[in-house]
C-alpha cells in the first residue's frame, strides 16, 4: 500500500471543491502531489494548498495521467464526460455530483454508515447528497436496534446548498440588489429546489432514493420535505421515526453517544440544542431535540444538523478517500468496469 497518492480536485475553485482542498489539508491525507482542475474559464487561477500556491489546470481529456485520487465536484457534465476517463486511466474517482449515485454499479457512500459498500468498487464512488449525509447518520445505529418502519423529514436548508450562485444571490438582496439567479427572492424568504416531477422536488426524490440505497432499505417509507432558507450555512433536518420496536429516550441518547461521527447536544431545559451558526466550519453531525412522537406506537422526533459544505460534501468525499486508504482498497481492475457509453 502506498504511503501518499497524488490527489486531483475538479471544480477546484467552486465552494465545494475550495473547502476539499482545505479540508484535505486540515485531516492531513496522505498527499503526494495535489492537482486543481476547472473549466476553461477559471483555468490559471491560483489557489493555495499546504502554503503553496497550486496553478488550476482546464479540465480536459488529457487529465488524470499521473493521479490516483480525484474529487469531483465540477457538477454534471465533469461526472458524465470525465470520470469515466479518469476511472479509465486507473485513477479513483469519488463523485460529488448526483449523476452516478443510483447507478447499481457505483457505490454511494457515507463511511460511518456503509464503508463495507466500498468492497469491490470499479474506480468510480458516489458522495450522496448533503441533506441525505447528515439523515442516515442519524438513522442507522437507530435503525440497527430499533428497525425503521417509516420516515418524516422536513429540512432546512442554507442557501450555500445551491453554491457560490445562491450565496451570491443572498448578498446582493441583503445589499438592496435584485439577482436573477432564482426566479423568488431568497433573503428574508422561503423557497423550494427545482421541480421534478408529481408534485416532488429534485431535492426530496434524491434524498429518498439514496437514502433507500445506503440504509439498503429498498422499501422504506420515506417522506420528504426540502426547504432552503436565507442563512449562509448547515443544514437542519426535522426527523420523524417509527420504529418496529419499543425503545427508552435514555437508549436513544446513549446510542448517540456513542456512535461515531455523531455529537449529541440535548438540553432544552437549557437551551442547549443543535443549530445551523453551532454546526459551521465543523465536521459532526449533531442531534438534539429528542423526544417521542406519542401520535403513533414507537415514534420519535429528532432534531439533526450538520456543515452541508464539509460533512454534506467535502468532507464525505475526504473521508471516503480515507476509507479506501486503511482498508487497502485503492486499487481495481480498470478494465472491468468500462462505461461503454461514454467512453470512446
Amino acid at each position: 500500500m502506498n504511503d501518499k497518492y497524488n490527489v486531483a480536485v475538479v471544480g477546484a475553485t467552486g465552494l465545494v471543491g475550495r473547502t476539499m482542498l482545505k479540508v484535505l489539508e486540515e485531516r492531513n491525507f496522505p498527499v503526494d502531489e495535489i492537482s486543481c482542475y476547472a473549466s476553461s474559464r477559471s483555468a490559471e487561477k491560483s489557489l493555495n494548498f499546504k502554503g503553496n500556491e497550486i496553478r488550476v489546470k482546464e479540465l480536459t481529456g488529457d487529465a488524470f495521467e499521473n493521479e490516483g485520487i480525484a474529487l469531483f465536484s465540477a457538477g454534471k457534465g465533469a461526472s458524465v464526460n470525465f470520470a469515466p476517463i479518469a476511472v479509465k486511466k486507473g485513477c479513483v474517482v469519488i463523485d460529488n455530483g448526483s449523476y452516478w449515485r443510483m447507478d447499481s454499479r457505483v457505490p454511494l457512500i457515507v463511511p460511518e454508515v456503509n464503508p463495507e459498500a466500498l468492497a469491490g468498487h470499479r474506480g468510480l464512488i458516489a458522495n450522496p447528497n448533503c441533506s441525505t449525509i447528515q439523515l442516515v447518520v442519524a438513522l442507522k445505529p437507530l435503525h440497527d436496534l430499533f428497525h425503521i418502519k417509516r420516515v418524516i423529514v422536513s429540512t432546512y436548508q442554507s442557501i450555500s446548498g445551491a453554491g457560490q450562485k445562491g450565496l451570491n444571490q443572498l448578498h446582493e438582496e441583503l445589499s438592496g440588489e435584485e439577482s436573477t439567479f432564482r426566479k423568488h427572492r431568497i433573503a428574508g424568504n422561503a423557497i423550494f429546489h427545482t421541480h421534478q416531477s408529481d408534485g416532488y422536488t429534485v431535492e426530496e426524490i434524491k434524498m429518498v432514493n439514496e437514502t433507500r440505497k445506503i440504509l439498503r432499505l429498498h422499501d422504506l417509507k420515506i417522506a420528504v420535505t426540502c426547504v432552503r432558507l436565507p442563512f449562509e450555512a448547515s443544514h437542519g433536518e426535522s426527523v420523524n421515526i417509527e420504529f418496529e420496536k419499543p425503545f427508552r429516550i435514555s437508549e436513544i441518547r446513549q446510542l448517540f453517544k456513542d456512535s461515531e461521527g455523531i455529537v449529541l447536544i440535548d438540553d432544552m431545559a437549557h437551551e442547549e440544542y443543535p443549530t445551523p451558526l453551532l454546526a459551521a466550519g465543523t465536521d459532526p453531525v449533531y442531534v438534539g431535540r429528542i423526544r417521542r412522537d406519542y401520535s403513533v406506537e414507537n415514534g420519535l422526533m429528532l432534531w439533526v444538523v450538520a456543515d452541508n459544505v464539509r460533512k454534506g460534501a467535502a468532507t464525505n468525499a475526504v473521508q471516503i478517500a480515507e476509507k479506501l486508504v486503511s482498508m487497502d482498497l485503492m486499487g481495481y481492475d480498470k478494465n472491468i468496469f468500462v462505461f461503454k457509453a461514454l467512453l470512446k
